[in-house]
């Protein structure tokens, strides 16, 4: 790290502990240009959620984001953030233990999810600072965050990414993915479409039922109201890696996973009759670890 950057850490320091900072519970936006923000070098700012966006137009000098929940955080490991396709005139930081590193730069990767680990004694920073420019006319950074948990399904979009893994799923990954996915949807896979850049394959999913998710990935399709035959099904896109070479196929599959950022991230996928088997076999033996619908 620079000595620049070197002096800005230490300064951060010495300026928590004599400047107030603004809180939001999950969100903030503002403005370099605001009479605050002048005066003093860095602004800072605390959101109390575990997941949330920040926005900052006009960015001047530098922006501190501390991440501190109001739930415990024990199981909250890991920090993604997602910057903002328009993302436009400043670098990102990650602070830890008084030092800068490097995160991304303008003209970084659109989309593209960064993860990083949040142990230690220290709340999660983000740092934002601010490019010299003269035109700041065009200029606006934000991103999208997460506070995860330790898992093994999360996104992998570059090498700051947690690692994700293609191994099929086991029996006893099987029942419990169905207690503790964000999502459960029984389908068919529609069409699969594939995104070399991202290393990503993207799976879409029609005809099903909808079990449980965690925010509005799947959505109904109802046919025309009084038209003969009309009914209502699910619809949506699961996102997987590119590496595990997922292809269409015939048949229901029951689908399961986490959600990052609006987006559905496949976990185990089996085909529905097989999981029905397994699943009757182990509720005749009390070992299926929560309730599933049978029908």
């Amino acid at each position: 790290m620079s000595s620049t950057l070197r002096m800005i850490s230490m300064y951060l320091l010495f300026l928590c502990c004599l400047s107030p900072c603004a809180a939001d519970l999950c969100n903030w936006s503002g403005s370099g240009l605001a009479p605050e923000a002048n005066s003093r070098t860095v602004q800072q700012v605390r959101l109390r959620c575990t997941e949330g966006s920040v926005e900052w137009v006009y960015p001047g000098q530098a922006l501190r984001v501390v991440l501190e929940p109001n739930l415990s955080s024990a199981r909250h490991t890991t920090v993604c953030i997602k910057p903002f396709r328009s993302f436009n005139g400043a670098s990102v930081y990650i602070e830890r233990a008084g030092e800068l590193d490097l995160l991304m730069t303008d003209g970084g990767r659109p989309e593209q999810v960064f993860c990083f680990p949040a142990d230690g004694p220290q709340k999660p920073a983000i740092f934002l600072l601010a490019n010299p420019q003269r035109d700041i006319s065009q200029r606006a950074v934000g991103f999208r965050y997460e506070l995860l948990g330790n898992r093994t399904t999360a996104p992998n979009l570059g090498q700051s990414v947690l690692q994700g893994d293609c191994h099929p799923c086991n029996d006893t990954e099987l029942l419990l993915a169905i207690c503790s996915s964000d999502f459960v949807v029984r389908g068919s896979i529609r069409n699969v479409s594939h995104n070399a850049e991202r290393q990503t394959s993207l799976v879409e999913v029609s005809e099903g039922r909808v079990y449980r998710q965690r925010s509005g990935v799947f959505e109904r399709l109802t046919g025309t109201i009084g038209a003969p035959g009309s009914s209502s099904s699910w619809h949506g896109h699961i996102h997987t890696l590119l590496q595990c070479h997922v292809k269409p196929g015939g048949g229901e599959f029951l689908f399961t996973g986490t959600e990052h950022f609006g987006e559905a991230w496949l976990g185990c996928a089996p085909r529905y009759k097989d999981f029905m088997s397994l699943y009757q076999s182990a509720w005749a033996a009390h070992q299926n670890p929560c309730e599933f619908p049978l029908d």
